[in-house]
């Protein structure tokens, strides 16, 4: 298992959002860091095959991002995923398991596996405009795991969650890195050290710094505000 990104770059115009960029991520955790603007979203769209890069390539397990198959490995949570209010959550993982190509029987076994994952089973039938934003975040787990993915794609996923959700968010995270790849996108630094196996810090399009962080690292958060402040490395 294993996602390959060759020397990716993209630009709008004259500015350039992500700059050669190359990775190898295996199975476990990947916190991506980066202020707004660094190019943290335009990278993980483009290995979600939303965006083509102007260079280089992207493959998961020799399969080019344009392919079907890399798709039907790919789950992906954008920051502000789109759902439908008047649906009630079952509903909505029904449809969203139709347009990722399952059949009535499948998607009605895999909705009712990944709302038993993240414990939105006693509110399934409730429509989406009750749920809280971090049952809605839950949700939104919950329709990028649909087709038991192995590459996993979150974009800021914790934002705006009180503390106790941002908890289980973490938990529920965590136990998914241990048999895919989890790509996880966030401003929040915590966040990353406590579940990233890895951490990837973006600045102006670059990759500045990539390696596994342990607590006898020390704080991660003086260290990333410390390599954002600083030059380009």
């Amino acid at each position: 298992m294993e996602l390959i990104i060759d020397r990716v770059s993209k630009q709008y115009k004259n500015h350039i959002a992500v700059d050669r960029i190359s990775l190898k991520l295996r199975k476990g955790i990947y916190g991506l860091l980066g202020e707004n603007g660094a190019g943290k979203t335009t990278l993980m769209r483009m290995i979600c095959g939303i965006l083509k890069p102007d260079s280089g390539s992207i493959s998961f397990d020799g399969m080019d991002v344009s392919e079907e198959n890399y798709r039907s490995a790919l789950g992906y949570l954008p920051q502000d995923f789109g759902y439908y209010p008047e649906f009630t959550g079952l509903d909505f993982l029904l449809y969203m398991a139709s347009l990722k190509g399952l059949t009535k029987p499948q998607a009605s076994i895999k909705a009712a596996e990944v709302l038993q994952l993240v414990s939105l089973q006693d509110t399934a039938k409730k429509k989406i405009k009750t749920y809280s934003g971090g049952m809605k975040q839950r949700l939104g787990i919950a329709q990028a795991l649909l087709g038991s993915p192995k590459l996993l794609v979150v974009d800021e996923p914790t934002a705006g969650l009180d503390p106790k959700e941002r908890v289980r968010f973490r938990s529920l995270i965590a136990d998914l890195g241990k048999k895919s790849i989890v790509l996880l996108s966030t401003h929040i630094v915590s966040d990353i050290e406590h579940i990233a196996d890895t951490v990837l810090i973006m600045k102006a399009g670059k990759l500045i710094y990539q390696d596994q962080w342990t607590e006898s690292n020390g704080s991660l958060e003086n260290f990333y505000l410390r390599h954002i402040g600083e030059a380009d490395l």
